[in-house]
């Protein structure tokens, strides 16, 4: 049973990416903080903040740790959060002299959103080759069928002749820019989150900014101040996502209109219908336009989750915890679906 199509046992063969879906697992979450709190202890003994005693028995029990996660499911229920619980579970663990240097100078939103930044890091990553596959299998369209004529429909209604090759570069060059725009965008969502209880990393003194980098560095993210309530990086990186499903909805509309007058393109691998055997319908298409309608009403959300009170809100960070990770999931199989349903063109114009 499950509320998300996303990851339902049935739609998700349709809707569902399961390369990005993986990175909002609980074992790759657990993995990330886990990566945060040796990366912090680790940087924390470079900096002479805490003994390298102490980071070795940090290290040597993360190295074995394996969480209760009925009392981290409890944990969360009660605090809000996970951290907590799961930073009581690493002090058992390392236990002695050591446990209290366990998290120090930390707070639960930097490890929660350096997690999140963690497991983004490898989302783009999918993300940028799937997109990168999409603009390679246009061009090859375009190059197969460019010269071919079509004619131009301008609010609906037949317009003046064109090429296959100027309908193909509406579909292509968005897709061309949003690869620029992510390039651009990566600088500002890949780097670290760590500020201490209200930002200002008040535990470490004058440290602060060496350890800060040394964890960044740890980490492969980019140095950063605090942003526990600065969400614009964030914003935009979901406001990308619905720019590549737009994109890929406008290709996926195109397609199926061209499908429904039926002289135009040939699709192979068409969906098949209870009562109609003869139908072939545009299914991979129809999921483009369905996706790009998905994250862009999602983004209203997320630009509700920029009104944080103060130093932190823990209703915005909640909201974009709903939100962001089906955003990306739904880019992903977006991308797939477009590769896929470029790959079933046999044949486009006259």
């Amino acid at each position: 049973m499950t509320v998300s199509p996303f990851d339902h046992p049935l739609l998700s063969g349709l809707l569902g990416d399961e390369e990005a879906a993986r990175h909002f697992s609980l074992e790759a979450d657990i993995a990330a903080m886990l990566a945060f709190e040796r990366a912090l202890a680790e940087a924390e003994a470079e900096c002479g903040v805490v003994s390298r005693d102490t980071e070795a028995a940090i290290v040597k029990a993360l190295a074995a740790f394996r969480p209760d996660t009925a009392k981290l499911r409890a944990g969360v229920a009660k605090d809000g959060v996970v951290v907590p619980e799961l930073v009581r579970q690493i002090r058992a663990a390392v236990g002695g002299q050591h446990r209290e240097f366990v998290h120090f100078g930390a707070t639960s939103q930097d490890v929660i959103d350096t997690s999140l930044v963690l497991r983004l890091r490898q989302a783009v990553e999918h993300i940028g080759l799937l997109l990168s596959e999409n603009i390679v299998r246009l061009a090859s369209l375009e190059q197969e069928f460019g010269g071919r004529a079509l004619t131009a429909m301008t609010r609906m209604q037949r317009a003046i002749p064109i090429t296959v090759a100027d309908r193909i570069v509406a579909w292509r060059a968005p897709l061309e820019r949003h690869q620029q725009r992510l390039k651009q965008l990566a600088g500002r969502l890949l780097v670290v989150q760590f500020g201490g209880a209200a930002g200002t990393l008040d535990k470490l003194g004058d440290r602060a900014p060496v350890v800060r980098a040394a964890l960044a560095a740890k980490l492969g993210l980019g140095d950063a101040p605090q942003w526990h309530s600065q969400r614009d990086a964030l914003a935009d990186f979901a406001g990308w996502l619905s720019l590549v499903t737009g994109s890929l909805g406008k290709f996926g509309q195109d397609v199926a209109l061209m499908a429904q007058a039926g002289t135009d393109i040939e699709l192979s691998g068409g969906g098949g219908s209870s009562a109609m055997p003869h139908k072939q319908n545009p299914v991979k298409a129809e999921a483009l336009v369905a996706l790009a309608r998905f994250n862009a009403s999602q983004l209203s959300g997320i630009y509700q989750t920029l009104v944080h009170e103060q130093e932190r809100s823990g209703a915005a960070w909640t909201l974009e915890w709903l939100l962001l990770p089906q955003m990306v999931v739904a880019t992903a199989a977006a991308l797939r679906l477009a590769a896929e349903l470029a790959g079933q063109i046999e044949s486009l114009g006259h």
